[in-house]
This record gives C-alpha cells, sequence and structure tokens, in this order.
C-alpha cells in the first residue's frame, strides 16, 4: 500500500510542471477569446475551460474507480454542465456533423423521446434516423426512457461510468440506442 501511495503522488508531482502551464495559459485570456477547437459552434477559451473541467472530473472518477476508492461527488452545477455538454457538444454535435457514423444506430429507428432528469435540470432528447437532438426541459411528449437521479449519478451514467443511485425505465432496446449514440460520440 505504501508504494502505491508514493507512485500516486510521484505522478502528481510530474504532473504539475504541465498543470501549471494551462493554468497560466488560462489566466492569460477571457473565456471569451478566440481559440480553435473542433466543436464549430464555440471557438473560444471559454469552450477548453469547460473541456478541460469535464475531463478531469470524468477521469478523477475513473482513477477512483480504477483504484477501488468512493467516487467522491461532484458538485451539483459541475455535473449538471457535464450532462449538458456529453448530450449537446458530443452527441447531438456528432450526430449532426458525422452522422454516417450512427447511421448503424438510429437508420432503423422509430424515433423516440427521452427524459434525462436531475436536480434541478432536464432535457429532452429525440432520436430517430439521422437524428439526436436536445433541448432543455421537459418536453409535453410523453417519453420513451427516463433517466433520472442526483447529479453525480446521471453524469456518472452518461458517461457509463456506473448506474448507481439512477433510475432508468423504458425499453431495454430504447435504452441501448442512447446508450450506443453517447459510445460512438464519445469514443
Amino acid at each position: 500500500m505504501a508504494a502505491e501511495g508514493a507512485r500516486g503522488r510521484g505522478a502528481g508531482r510530474a504532473a504539475r510542471p504541465g498543470v501549471r502551464r494551462v493554468a497560466r495559459a488560462v489566466r492569460r485570456h477571457e473565456p471569451e477569446d478566440p481559440a480553435g477547437s473542433w466543436y464549430t459552434p464555440d471557438q473560444t477559451v471559454g469552450f477548453w475551460i469547460r473541456r478541460m473541467a469535464q475531463e478531469t472530473v470524468i477521469h478523477r472518477i475513473d482513477a477512483e474507480l480504477g483504484t477501488g476508492q468512493p467516487v467522491a461527488p461532484v458538485p451539483d452545477d459541475l455535473a449538471v454542465d457535464g450532462i449538458d455538454e456529453l448530450l449537446k457538444v458530443f452527441v447531438a454535435y456528432s450526430v449532426a456533423e458525422w452522422g454516417d457514423y450512427f447511421t448503424e444506430i438510429l437508420g432503423g429507428s422509430p424515433g423516440r423521446t427521452y427524459a434525462v432528469r436531475t436536480d434541478g435540470a432536464a432535457w429532452t432528447v429525440r432520436t430517430g434516423p439521422a437524428l439526436f437532438t436536445v433541448e432543455d426541459g421537459t418536453g409535453a411528449d410523453a417519453a420513451d426512457v427516463t433517466v433520472s437521479g442526483p447529479p453525480t449519478a446521471v453524469l456518472r451514467w452518461v458517461w457509463n461510468r456506473g448506474d448507481i443511485g439512477i433510475t432508468v425505465e423504458g425499453a431495454p432496446e430504447a435504452v441501448e440506442e442512447l446508450r450506443r449514440c453517447i459510445v460512438m460520440a464519445t469514443q
């Protein structure tokens, strides 16, 4: 156990210079300053600040799961933002921009509605052939699948990091369609 702890501390020390360089670069810019990215709608430093925060959260969860440690809660606002980013920036944008990758998943979709709900936030996802849209809030349509739970639990579920504390209601094939879209968009 002591050796494992030492390796972990050494890895942290090794990463510090890189973290410092990134922090200095971010501090030199305003979030609205221009910065290129793969996500055409947001070409700003703010996109990268958000992306780095969310990437860090998910990899922290991976490290906790991988070492058998309890997964620490993610602040609710950060978890809600992570769910929003995954659904809109990763999946909806990917389907719109690179739809051919989703043909096998969505080509035969009968058209489904998903409600993703957590404390203080909700999203309505609609799928169909070549379609994956996300709207804030729950729509008037009945959902084929509802995913709900506390923010950290929903964040972990959408990123395929566990289903503890989550409620998923709906036909397994509909849940699988959503899961497969998320996996395709995040690989």
